[in-house]
This record gives structure tokens, sequence and C-alpha cells, in this order.
């Protein structure tokens, strides 16, 4: 299978070192902005086609596209690949908005092709062990409690790197428990309310954040979103069971008094991205729906939505 992959920055790299682990899939261009910047990622993973242009990338010879580009582009340049006959995986978030989260969809349904989006955390080994259980009757969920800390107060990525973009608490960072939230709970938001801090005056974003929500089931969770944190940083998802505790960091596992769970039987790796990366493939290959489709984390987006509009009323 040939792919694309488009933004050589910190997760089209985490992308790249995944894809180095998956038999029979070749990255065949890679596209940035820097052309000087994306020739020496191209180098070091010896990938033959480089562009800085997508729509040029994109008349090649491949199968799929893998979006690690800004929040703000990933609705068009997802239609973009589908329109051009590729399957796509984009990054999270799909969208920054509900209407072009709704464009993606459409476009999804009226190309047939796969439309995958990196919620990273329902194939995450800790995180599966966890729900699996919770499938298997072992396990209910009374409350998530979740902690997404950074400390970024100008645009900088994930390896500290200045970048051209903002970020974004609601639409970035609380995605990825809005929709974890219903998927661990087998059960949709059906309540959700938000408060943020002041808004920074350069970047033009609330900097802290509150979150609750409620599923269907009577499942709650409790987010609290900063990039005022110094420390520590990074995410933490405390799962609080009618049978025991839970947290997660990343892709390790501990109970609620800290005790190590031993994750590394519940998928071929203990990473992630690449997990996520073999789901996208297999389903090209098995001509299925992925696990983290378009169609179901499309309910994550309509929330967040909710919860703009209560922030800026």
């Amino acid at each position: 299978m040939k792919v694309i992959v488009v933004g050589p920055g910190a997760f089209g790299i985490k992308h790249l070192d995944g894809i180095k682990n998956i038999d029979d899939v070749d990255v065949v261009a890679l596209v940035g902005r820097s052309a000087e910047k994306t020739q020496k990622v191209a180098d070091e993973y010896n990938i033959p086609q480089v562009f800085t242009d997508l729509e040029e990338a994109l008349k090649i010879d491949a199968d799929a596209v893998i979006l690690c580009t800004p929040t703000q582009q990933h609705a068009a340049q997802s239609i973009q690949c589908m329109r051009a006959g590729k399957h796509v995986q984009v990054e999270i978030p799909l969208a920054d908005s509900w209407a072009d989260a709704e464009a993606v969809m459409k476009t999804q349904q009226e190309t047939g092709l796969i439309c995958m989006v990196g919620h990273t955390r329902r194939f995450n080994p800790s995180h599966q062990w966890v729900n699996k259980r919770l499938r298997g009757g072992e396990l209910n969920i009374q409350q998530m409690d979740v902690q997404t800390y950074f400390f970024r107060r100008k645009n900088i990525n994930a390896k500290g790197e200045p970048r051209s973009w903002t970020d974004h608490l609601l639409w970035h960072h609380a995605a990825h428990t809005v929709d974890l939230f219903a998927y661990q709970a087998g059960s949709k938001v059906v309540k959700a309310n938000a408060i943020q801090g002041p808004v920074h005056p350069e970047l033009g974003i609330a900097l802290d954040m509150s979150i609750q929500l409620q599923a269907e089931n009577g499942a709650i969770c409790t987010l609290s979103l900063s990039f005022n944190n110094d420390g520590p940083l990074g995410t933490f998802f405390r799962y609080i069971c009618d049978n025991g505790t839970y947290i997660a960091r990343y892709d390790d596992l501990v109970d609620g008094k800290e005790n190590p769970i031993d994750v590394s039987d519940v998928d071929v790796s203990m990473n992630g991205i690449e997990l996520q990366d073999r789901e996208f493939f297999a389903a090209i290959k098995e001509g299925r729906e992925p696990n983290s489709s378009v169609s179901q984390v499309l309910g994550c987006y309509k929330v967040l939505h909710d919860l703009e509009q209560q922030l800026t009323q």
C-alpha cells in the first residue's frame, strides 16, 4: 500500500515512526510547507518524493493520505484528498466547526472512501485494556476525571518548536476526552457544560477551561484543561468504576493505588499511533469501516459545537 504523509512536524514524525513497523506499507511522498525541512525528514525516512503542494502530491500513484497539518486545514484537506480518490486519515481534530465536520461526513458518504480521524485514545493499550473490561461487563464507569495540562503561552508544537498556527483547548484537546468518554461509556453524551478563563491577548484563545459531561446511561466526566500548567505535562485519565479505579497515562496504566498494570499483551504494539495506523491500513485492505471513522466520531464534534455556543454567548 502506498501512502502520502502530509506534515513533517511532531505528529507527522510519530506516524512515520509507527509506519516503519507495519509490513506492506510504503510512504511514497512527504508534503510540507518548507521544502528544506520536508526534504530533511524525507531523507531520514528514505521517502522518495517531496512536495510543498498537496494538490500536486495527490496526482501521484498512492492509495491513502495521512494528514498531520494545522487544525484549520483538516476539513478542507480531508475533502480534497477524498475528491482525489484517496482514503484519508486526518489527525485530531476532524474540524474546528460543526459545519466543516458535517461537510467531511457528506464527502465520505458521497465517495465511499475511508475517512478516519486520529482519536488515538481509542487505540492506546491502556484505554483498550479498560475498554475490553467495560465491554465484557466487568466494569461500569461512574466517573471519568481527566486532566489535560500543557504549558503553551505561545505557538509551539509537541516538540517545543515554534509553529505558525494556534492550538485550541476545546476543538483539539477536549475532543480526545469527549470522544473517549462516550466510546468507553458506550453511551452518547446528553449533557455538556463548559466555562473558560480569560482569553489570551495575543493567541486569542482561553488558556484554561473546565468541562462537565453526562452520558445517557448516567456516567459523568469532569475535564480540566490548561495551557498555563508548568508541569507535569500531558493528559491523565482517571476511570472511577463500580469495580475499581484505573489511571491511564498515554500507553501506561495503573490502578487507583498506583500499582502498574501490564498492558503489553493487549495489542501487537505499545505505540498508540502505530496501532491507529494499523487500523487505518487494515480497514482499507479489508474494505470495512475503521474504528474512529468520521461517522463514529461525528457526535463528539456536535458536543464541541454546543459547548462553543455556551462559551461565546
